[in-house]
């Protein structure tokens, strides 16, 4: 254990010389930090849904402005006809049912809202803009089975929506059911985040770590203004500064610099507000989504050692010192079993109570302090 906290403090160091000077590094002797303390208990499964629905796949959370309640997206319940030991990422979706999929529970995960039955497929994140409305991103369109079962879902996927607190639209970037490029469409639309400015940027391309992935695989960040006029993109598929293979969620600090969940590359990558590179991280493992909040950065990690493997790291949570990048403690995957487990969304609020979106679990868990 000692030698893994060093390893992470060493990481620090570079971290934030490199953020200083803005300059590129790679650190690829990273040691695994699996053996940290866990000071959260688990409550699962939290939350409940109208009617007593069961949940589907979970990927999307988001606390409210109000810094209390919990904003979720899940894949409109488990499939009817999923085969044994099939995971639920390959069968959850909305394309065939009407329900709703996006929803609003209250701090004891009551639910308040939902809405989106009919418009979405696949569910991928949930973001809280500074106003408070409600943006969600719908990843792909629509496969073959789905398709033959439900026709009408054709016209759905590849975009992302804007609503208002009571789930009216108010937006659509992309367009829907077509896998385009901007500004008409977007292509696998991963993640969403506000800048400073009000500028609107949305990660695209989800297919980047897969194994017949290669140059020419979307990957890149788009970036809108808040009325959704389409300024620019930077990032494509790769290994090196800049590059990305699966951008699979963005955050900006309160320093306006744009962290990037940077899946299949195992790592955090940081860019100023303009997209400039200016360093990594990776002793957070193989990241799929970022929260921060109280001064700290939490890391979600569903994958590691499971649907694709990052030897030497396990699967969890890992929460760390912002300012320094140690990472202080790892909440253990709370399942364990195989394929995407563990938390894929993550979000945090003002008391410090973490909450996990589970794809593989189909639950959501609310983590707090023992």
């Amino acid at each position: 254990m000692q030698k893994k906290m060093r390893a992470s403090r060493r990481f620090s160091l570079v971290f934030l010389a490199g953020l200083a000077a803005g300059v590129a590094f790679a650190a690829d002797d990273v040691v695994p930090t699996n053996d940290l303390p866990n000071p959260y208990r688990a409550e699962k499964p939290w939350g409940k849904l109208p009617g007593e629905r069961a949940w589907g796949a979970v990927s999307a959370v988001a606390v409210d402005n109000d810094g209390r309640s919990v904003w979720v997206g899940d894949r409109c319940g488990p499939h009817p006809k999923t085969p044994p030991g099939v995971s639920a990422f390959a069968w959850d979706s909305c394309a065939e049912s009407d329900a709703h999929p996006i929803h609003h529970l209250s701090p004891e995960g009551a639910p308040l809202l939902s809405f989106g039955g009919g418009r979405f497929v696949f569910p991928h994140k949930v973001f809280l803009d500074k106003a408070g409305n409600v943006w969600v991103a719908d990843n792909r369109s629509p496969n073959e089975r789905e398709l033959k079962a439900n026709p009408a879902s054709a016209g759905r996927g590849h975009a992302v929506y804007k609503f208002d607190r009571q789930g009216r639209l108010l937006m659509t970037i992309g367009t829907p059911g077509k896998a385009g490029d901007p500004p008409e469409g977007l292509n696998e639309p991963n993640s969403i985040a506000e800048a400073p400015n009000g500028d609107i940027l949305i990660s695209e391309g989800h297919s980047g770590q897969a194994p017949a992935s290669g140059p020419g695989t979307v990957a890149r960040i788009s970036r809108y203004t808040k009325d959704g006029k389409y300024i620019g993109s930077f990032g494509q598929w790769g290994y090196g500064p800049g590059e990305f293979r699966t951008p699979h969620d963005i955050v900006f600090d309160d320093q306006g610099r744009l962290l990037v969940a940077d899946r299949g590359n195992m790592r955090i990558q940081v860019f100023d507000e303009a997209g400039k590179y200016l360093a990594e991280w990776k002793q957070y493992s193989r990241p799929s989504a970022i929260a921060l909040a109280n001064g700290k950065i939490y890391v979600a990690d569903s994958e590691s050692n499971g649907t694709y493997a990052h030897p030497g790291w396990e699967r969890g949570i890992r929460v760390g010192d912002y300012k320094t990048g140690e990472v202080l403690y790892r909440i253990p995957d709370v399942d364990n079993f195989k394929g995407t487990s563990s938390a894929e969304g993550v979000a945090v609020d003002a008391q410090g109570n973490i909450y996990a979106a589970e794809v593989g679990a189909r639950q959501m868990v609310k983590y707090t302090a023992k």
